[in-house]
Formats: C-alpha cells, sequence, structure tokens
C-alpha cells in the first residue's frame, strides 16, 4: 500500500501532509498533559502553526542550510515540531539520548558543531548548562519545560520554548519568503540528521542519513505493514535512534497514522490501555516481558487452566499457519476463554506490533502469534536507515527477519574465502534461496551518506563496490534472513569452536526464572553464564516457602534458590550442542540497565562493559578451567 502522498523528501512529506489536512480535525500527535489527564489530541493545523513559528525562530537566529540543530529529549510532541521546522529550515537534526552523560552530550555537540541545543526537562538542561562553556558553536540552549530549579534560567543564552514560539510567531512575516525558498531547496541528497551510533567502544560515530536514506525506507515499510489513516501509534522507543525515527515517526506520518506519545518507557503498559493503538513499534524486551508475565500465571493456575491454556496455544499456532474450518471455531473459543484478557491489556486494538533493535526470540514470537497479535520482526542498522529486511503482515515467518525490502540489496559474505556466496533483492520474490552463514552486506538507497567527519570509519564500514558491512552474520532460509549473531561477540572456546551467544540467550529468555542472561566462555573449556533473576518471581517463590531474606544478594545466596537456577540451566541445556550447553552460572542481584552502563539506549546488552564489570564472578567460575 503506497504512502498517502507523494515525497521524495521529508520536507516535502511535511508539506504534502499538512496540505492533504488542511481545516480538517485529523489528529496528527496526541499526549498526556499530567498522569491524571487523559489523552489530548492536536490536529495538524496547530502543528504547522507551530512548527512554522518555530522554523521561523531559526531563521531569525541566523540558521542558515546545513546547520546542526541538537535536540536531548523523550518522545513527546515539542520534539516532532522542532524536528519538522529543522527540517524545513534546511537544517540537519542532531538527535542525543536522554541517558547519555553531559560529557558525552558534550562531545556530540562539540563534534556535530551544534548551534542551538533544545532540551526537555530540568535534568536535560542540567546538562546542557554544565557544557555550553566548552561548545563554541553553541549559541543558544532552548528549554521544552520551565525548569524547577530556576537558576538554571539564570543565563542569557537559556530560553524557554514558550518564549521562542512567540518570538517565531512576531517573525513569521518577515521570514516566509525565505523559509518558501528552503523549502523548495530541498533535495534527497541533502543530509537530514545525524544520528550518533551508541557503540560500546570508542567515541560515537555520526550517522548521515539523507532524506533519499530515510524516504526510500518509508515507502519500503509502506509495502510491508500497510498503514493507514485508521492506525494509530504509541510511541515510546527513543526518537533519536533511526528504528523510530523511521517506522515509528515518519512511516507512520506518511500512512496518515495518528501518534501517540507514552509517558515514558515504564508507563507503556498503562499507557496501551488508554491510548488503544492499532501499531506498536518495540525492542524484544517488552515482548518478553510480557511472556514472562502471563506463562508465570499460567504456572501459578491450577492444572485444568494449565491445559486449557495449552490448547489456546496449540488452536492458536494452526490458525495463524493457516488452517481453517473447525479450527476458526476453536479459534474463536480460545480468543473467549484465554486471549481476551490479553487483547485487552494491549489496548484491544492492535493490529500488528513491529519488532527490531534485537533478534526476537522465536518461541516468544509464536506465542504472541499464536494469540492473534502478529509481531513483524525486521532487521537493520542505524547506517541502514534502518530497515533492510522485514516479515510482511499476514506472511510471517517465525524465527527469521523476513525478506529483503524493495529498493535494498542483501549479500552474504563468506567468513572464510571473503567472497559474496549470494545477493538478495527486493525485487527478486519469489525466491527460495538458502546459505551458508556469513557477514551480511547491505546496498541501496538506504545505505548513509557516511559518517561525519571520519572518512576513516566510512571507509571501514563501506567498501568500495559500495557494499556496508554490518558486522552481523546471517544466512538466506527459503529466501528469508535469518541472524545469527554479531561477529565480534562470536565466542571462541578452548577447542576452537565457534559459539554465537545470541542464540543460547535466547532460548534461556522464555524461562520464567531468568530476566537478564549473558553467556561467557571465550577460550574456556566450557560455556557459563550471567544471570539477572526475575526477582518478582524469585521473591514471591521465597515467600512462599518460608525462605527469609532482607535484601536480593542473600536471596540470590540461598542454596535453594540456586538450585533453581541449576535445574533450569540443565533442562534448557538439553536443546544445545555439547560445546553450546552451560555448565555453570553465577546470579547478579542488580538489573542490566541503560543508566550503569550496561545497556544501550536501544537496550542492547554491552557484553564487553559486562565482561569488565563482573571479572571476579566470570574468573571464579572457571577457576578451576585448565584450559
Amino acid at each position: 500500500m503506497p504512502a498517502l502522498v507523494a515525497f521524495e523528501t521529508l520536507t516535502e512529506l511535511y508539506e504534502n501532509l499538512t496540505k492533504k489536512y488542511e481545516n480538517s480535525s485529523k489528529t496528527a500527535f496526541a499526549y498526556k498533559p499530567t498522569p491524571r489527564d487523559g489523552y489530548k489530541s492536536i490536529t495538524w493545523d496547530t502543528t504547522r502553526e507551530d512548527v512554522t513559528a518555530v522554523a521561523s525562530y531559526l531563521l531569525k537566529q541566523g540558521v542558515e542550510k546545513g546547520d546542526r540543530i541538537a535536540i536531548l529529549s523523550e518522545n513527546r510532541y515539542e520534539w516532532a515540531v522542532v524536528d519538522l521546522a529543522i527540517q524545513i529550515a534546511g537544517a540537519i537534526n542532531v538527535s542525543l539520548y536522554t541517558t547519555l552523560p553531559a560529557n558525552q552530550c558534550e562531545y556530540i555537540l562539540q563534534d556535530s558543531e551544534a548551534k542551538i541545543f533544545f532540551v526537555s526537562t530540568g535534568i536535560q538542561l542540567k546538562k546542557a548548562v554544565e557544557v555550553f562553556d566548552n561548545c563554541p558553536d553553541l549559541k543558544s540552549v532552548i528549554a521544552f519545560d520551565e525548569p524547577k530549579v530556576k537558576e538554571q534560567m539564570n543565563r542569557d543564552y537559556v530560553k524557554l520554548f514558550d518564549t521562542i514560539c512567540a518570538e517565531g510567531l512576531k517573525a513569521e512575516t518577515k521570514f516566509a519568503g525565505e523559509l518558501k525558498k528552503r523549502v523548495k531547496s530541498a533535495k534527497p541528497e541533502d543530509v537530514a540528521t545525524l544520528i550518533y551510533t551508541s557503540g560500546t567502544t570508542g567515541k560515537p560515530k555520526g550517522a548521515m542519513l539523507t532524506h533519499r536514506n530515510i524516504v526510500s525506507n518509508v515507502k519500503a515499510a509502506h509495502d510491508a505493514l500497510s498503514i493507514n489513516e485508521q492506525d494509530r501509534c504509541l510511541s515510546f522507543l527513543p526518537l533519536c535512534h533511526s528504528f523510530e525515527r523511521t517506522g515509528g515517526y515518519y512511516a507512520m506520518m506518511s500512512g496518515g497514522a495518528e501518534i501517540y506519545y507514552a509517558e515514558s518507557v515504564d508507563t507503556v503498559a498503562k499507557n496501551m490501555t488508554e491510548a488503544h493503538p492499532t501499531v506498536v513499534v518495540s525492542v524484544p524486551r517488552l515482548f518478553e516481558k510480557i511472556y514472562n508475565l502471563v506463562t508465570k500465571s499460567v504456572q501459578e493456575g491450577s492444572a485444568i487452566q494449565q491445559n486449557i491454556f495449552s490448547w489456546a496455544l496449540s488452536v492458536g499456532e494452526k490458525y495463524w499457519k493457516g488452517k481453517r474450518g473447525i479450527v476458526s471455531l476453536q479459534k474463536g473459543i480460545a480468543d473467549y476463554l484465554v486471549f481476551k484478557k490479553l487483547k485487552e491489556r494491549t489496548g484491544g486494538r492492535i493490529r500488528f506490533f513491529v519488532s527490531g533493535g534485537a533478534a526476537l526470540p522465536s518461541e516468544i514470537g509464536a506465542f504472541f502469534m499464536s494469540a492473534g497479535l502478529n509481531i513483524i520482526e525486521g532487521y537493520g542498522l542505524t547506517e541502514t536507515s534502518p530497515v533492510m529486511t522485514c516479515n510482511r503482515l499476514g506472511d510471517e515467518t517465525m524465527g527469521t527477519v523476513g525478506k529483503v525490502v524493495n529498493g535494498v540489496t542483501v549479500g552474504i559474505l563468506d567468513l572464510e574465502s571473503n567472497k559474496i556466496i549470494a545477493r538478495v533483492s527486493g525485487e527478486d520474490y519469489p525466491t527460495n534461496i538458502s546459505t551458508k552463514a556469513g557477514e551480511i552486506l547491505n546496498r541501496g538507497p538506504n545505505t548513509m551518506k557516511g559518517y561525519w567527519k571520519n572518512e576513516e570509519a566510512t571507509k571501514e564500514m563501506i567498501d568500495e563496490d559500495g557494499w556496508l558491512h554490518t558486522g552481523d552474520v546471517g544466512q538466506f532460509v527459503d529466501g528469508r534472513l535469518k541472524i545469527t549473531d554479531r561477529i565480534k561477540h562470536m565466542i571462541v572456546n578452548a577447542g576452537g569452536k565457534n559459539i554465537y551467544p545470541g542464540p543460547i540467550e535466547d532460548l534461556f529468555k522464555t524461562s520464567q526464572w531468568i530476566d537478564q542472561i549473558v553467556v561467557v566462555g571465550e577460550r574456556r573449556s566450557f560455556m557459563a553464564a550471567l544471570i539477572v533473576p526475575d526477582f518478582e518471581s524469585l521473591q514471591k517463590h521465597a515467600r512462599q516457602n518460608d525462605i527469609s531474606f532482607s535484601n536480593t544478594e542473600e536471596l540470590i545466596a540461598n542454596e535453594s534458590i540456586k538450585n533453581i537456577y541449576s535445574k533450569e540451566i540443565r533442562t534448557f541445556s538439553k536443546e544445545l550442542a555439547s560445546h553450546e550447553k552451560v555448565r555453570d552460572f553465577r546470579l547478579i542481584p542488580t538489573e542490566f540497565t541503560v543508566e550503569s552502563g550496561e545497556l544501550t539506549p536501544t537496550l542492547k546488552v554491552k557484553r564487553r562493559v559486562i565482561e569488565e564489570k563482573y571479572a571476579d564472578l566470570i574468573e571464579d567460575i572457571f577457576s578451576g578451567d585448565s584450559a
């Protein structure tokens, strides 16, 4: 299904949408003013007024085409307004994760030479004030919210968002002509945004994504997902990441969908029941948590309830795999008895979820599909704008990340011969090509222009033939791409066996007792794991079995608790090859988080950080290993 309007740049997308919905009551965005309030909708006419005011202000401040404007904010309406204003002013959006400490914000502001810095809350304003004097190109800081610490406003370079909107409104007439010129002069090859990688090593690199990069990907998303004017998306993944930017923002806008902002990542479950979305873009962590919550509830139920649940899952699986007839009748009964409550918890209107950013365990994906909550899994990188492959709605295959999207070619590079053994383009389907595993390559209009002011890193990523090297290992299975793991995550054991920890970890994540897990064993004679327990399940078990504890450290030190995990390790390891089996483990008393530096802002595990932080525990595991 094509996009709602024609466009070749993000600027043209915005202009054509506002013309289409002029003088209508069509909702563009919605947010909750306070936790106690309901959702407040904002029309496209109001959006255009606000965007024009901010864009006029930017021109008044001397912002030229190609200048960088930075945003440090959670997902919210103001973020969209500033982004759209940046686009029509011909500038470049530099987005920062709100979890970044001040020194990393300083580096990105310096590297991008940003002129104006938009921030959200007092917490983010504090970072801006702290680094301002060390950023010579920065002229002003604009805060969305009035800070509780009034002293933060006692600086000439700090202004409130409402204030600059009022200034821009007064300047609209003066800059109307110049703004029209900027809009008309936007070219597909212009850089629209710098998205800085959240890599685990080295300095962040700014991926230059052009209008063509993002627009080509947005159009490919429409071919796969058929987003329409009746859709409503709940937005909560960081908009500074390319996955949410393309999939949960521009793609939704271009289909005429409404974008509702979650209050925070922690309130997504509650906000789904309030916003009643039809589409939710997420990372696997959300689905893992819902899956574990449901399976725990079932395991605590009676034998009859467990049998009904198993029957419902079986019926659901048959139904989504295409069986009908009496199965359709059974599916209606299964929905009423089992899946109705789950659907209500997601707002009751879900057409599909989109999962990306990391591999979704196939068992968890199958569970949601059986429940009638379709998950569309895709794959890509920031540097590919981001989607390279995607399952299609109604044509999902769990365990794969789908078919190559239109316009893109994906290659598989043999890791031994360094030769491309297969290449598949979005236009090659139907194809049932299957290959062995190798490095995944990308070539197409979604490939970034390069890294900002870093030609060396660009050449390392994109070869002379235009192939972008992802660093991920995968293979084609009947024409669909299956991800194995990251090349740099590969563990080589003492016997020289290559082991990818990702699939092993995905297997263990389906345990009700395990929240997070990292498999280790480089140059060792066996595999082991660092495990963050599901403390809610564990504490409930402890109370029911009179196990006393005053904190999580005491809880995980209890021998009967350790025995639970020993049993889980043995049970799940039966499904693994001999060299992949997890032989030992240690329990971790605290969750891996973004704030503690163990997860990236998109919730990917930083293995090197964790291995360094828990080096003593790892050495203790392998203390008797003579390898």
